[in-house]
Parts: structure tokens; sequence; C-alpha cells
């Protein structure tokens, strides 16, 4: 079995207890620190109502960035392919 761990973590000035393996607090403190960095980097940049428009900013860059993301391993995937299939063309022209 799992052993969660308690840990506080504050997002855009609300305190939030949470329970985390181990393995995973250094993840999710720094997830946590690049979250209210970003806040602080559209509060900088764009004007919005409240707190909320900047969460809400911050997750369609976070949604954004995971679909680059993810849209780059299906190249691979497919790089990875061809050039698998150029290697048995070039293996069957040697032999």
């Amino acid at each position: 079995m799992v052993e969660l761990i308690p840990i506080n973590i504050v997002i855009a000035d609300r305190s939030y207890r949470v329970k985390v393996e181990k393995k995973d607090e250094e993840i999710v403190r720094a997830s946590v620190k690049l979250i209210n960095d970003k806040i602080l980097e559209f509060r900088g940049h764009f004007a919005g109502k409240d707190m909320q428009d900047y969460i809400a900013m911050v997750l369609i860059w976070f949604a954004t960035d995971q679909q680059k993301n993810t849209t780059g391993s299906v190249n691979d995937a497919s790089l990875t392919e061809k050039l698998q299939s150029l290697e048995q063309l070039i293996d069957r022209a040697i032999k």
C-alpha cells in the first residue's frame, strides 16, 4: 500500500492541504511554484478582473503546452516508423 503524506500548498494566495506520495512531493511543490510564477507573469501582462481570470489563463497555457507535447510525441512515433522503414530498405539493398 502506498503511504501518503500531507503537505500544505498555496496557489493564488489560497492554502490547500493535500496528500501525496513522498516521492512526488518535490514534483508537486515544483508544479505549485510554476503555477504561481505563471499567475504572476499573467498579472503583469494582462488585465484581469480577479484571480480567477489569471488561474484560467494558466490553465489554458498548461493545456496548450500539453497538447503541443502530445502532438510532438505522435510526430516522433511517425518519424521512428519512417526511419525503421528506411533502415529496412537499406539493409535489403546491402544484401
